[in-house]
């Protein structure tokens, strides 16, 4: 933690200085930044915009973590799910994000359910690829054992299969979380009217660099937040059983 807090200490005394240097409003200082931040806190306007957008992000993130998990595993036990899937599964992870945002707005309209729809199905092969290596790599014997003991089916999900895709879920939720809170910033510029990618926007249509830092900023430390205090805690636990198999 200590050599975190240094690393952003410094950080901010290069940002001060490289400001200082520049002498442009292209580059606000750190204390003007920060200035903006208090200005839309205390309007308000920063919370609302920051609550709208994560709710976008948590509510894609969820359908295509369920969906992604649940067609990865499918395709990773089942070799028809797979010859099926997989053709349409390279072209979704080949498709830009910005084909699937725009095709999303123009057949379902300027609403959420076209944004979180875009957001969710730009996440959802990168999960489905991630669990289905997960699901190879099953140990075979296990499900077998389970079948001659006849365990219930909630002892083969929460016993057998959830702890060795253990691992995988943890991958597939670190990649997940910073690919979706980053499309989302994209649907919001293209077709939504709040949110921190609304006002990123606005901010880059009047040149206001010190505005457009305000709210990317606050947007940023929440996600290192999430990060650091759910995500890798979460990845420590689901890894825990190997480091003590070794």
């Amino acid at each position: 933690m200590t050599t975190r807090l240094l690393s952003f200490a410094l950080l901010l005394a290069l940002w001060e200085a490289a400001a200082l240097l520049a002498q442009s409003r292209l580059l606000p200082a750190p204390q003007e930044v920060a200035g903006v931040i208090m200005a839309e806190a205390r309007s308000g306007a920063l919370f609302a915009n920051l609550a709208a957008t994560l709710a976008r992000v948590a509510a894609a993130f969820v359908i295509a973590m369920a969906a992604g998990a649940a067609l990865g595993v499918a395709m990773g036990r089942n070799r028809t799910v797979d010859r099926v899937c997989d053709p349409w599964l390279i072209v979704l992870l080949n498709l830009p994000a910005l084909v699937v945002i725009v095709l999303a707005y123009i057949w379902i309209g300027l609403n959420e359910v076209a944004a979180v729809g875009a957001v969710a199905l730009n996440k959802l092969p990168t999960t489905a690829a991630t669990l289905r290596e997960g699901a190879r790599a099953l140990d075979r014997s296990l499900d077998e054992v389970a079948l001659i003991y006849h365990m219930p089916l909630k002892v083969r999900v929460f016993d057998i299969l959830l702890p060795q895709l253990g691992p995988y879920l943890a991958a597939a939720t670190r990649s997940g979380l910073s690919l979706v809170w980053k499309i989302v910033l994209v649907v919001e510029l293209l077709g939504r009217s709040n949110g921190v990618g609304f006002e990123i926007g606005v901010a880059f249509q009047l040149f206001d660099v010190a505005r457009l830092l305000g709210y990317a900023l606050p947007f940023v430390m929440i996600m290192l937040a999430i990060e650091t205090f759910v995500v890798q805690p979460l990845e420590r636990r689901a890894t825990r059983w190997r480091k003590a198999d070794a």
